[in-house]
């Protein structure tokens, strides 16, 4: 197996280094691609996503096909929660319908751990999903990266 080059920015992570990984994790899975998202987990990554629990980028991949083939139109906004040398926490919120145009806020948290090249090697998830009217979304961008002038997750309250 090649050897993987440093992802930046890396840890002991401070606050402006966290935010910064909180936002590329935000904008990579915005864009909805597995293999561009599994890219910044460790070959050997372990996850726990609701009650599914799984390794390897192969995994990762196929979890994120199934989940963004049901979860239609999925946007997405992360917030960091707290860090500590290669740990990070966050709180976030999705909004997605189903196929037959049933909306949801799905919010939960992350807690995330680094290996020292910058690489996920661990994500714990735990998600809750709340349906929601069509009129009640509060995420009405474009398909893809959340824009700069739009709300974070504290200034939308949620």
């Amino acid at each position: 197996m090649p050897e993987e080059s440093p992802r930046p920015p890396l840890p002991p992570f401070d606050a402006e280094t966290a935010a910064r990984k909180v936002r590329l994790a935000e904008d990579a899975w915005n864009g909805r691609d597995p293999e561009r998202v599994a890219s910044a987990y460790s070959p050997d990554s372990v996850w726990r996503n609701r009650s599914e629990m799984f390794s390897g980028r192969e995994a990762i991949v196929a979890f994120l096909r199934r989940k963004w083939a049901k979860e239609l139109d999925y946007r997405l906004i992360k917030e960091l929660w707290a860090f500590r040398e290669n740990r990070i926490a966050v709180r976030f919120a999705y909004e997605w319908h189903d196929d037959s145009g049933s909306w949801f806020r799905s919010y939960g948290n992350e807690n995330w751990e680094f290996d020292p090249l910058g690489y996920m090697r661990r994500r714990i998830a735990s998600i809750n999903d709340l349906p929601i009217a069509e009129a009640d979304r509060k995420y009405r961008w474009p398909l893809g990266r959340r824009p700069d002038d739009h709300p974070g997750l504290s200034d939308l309250s949620l």
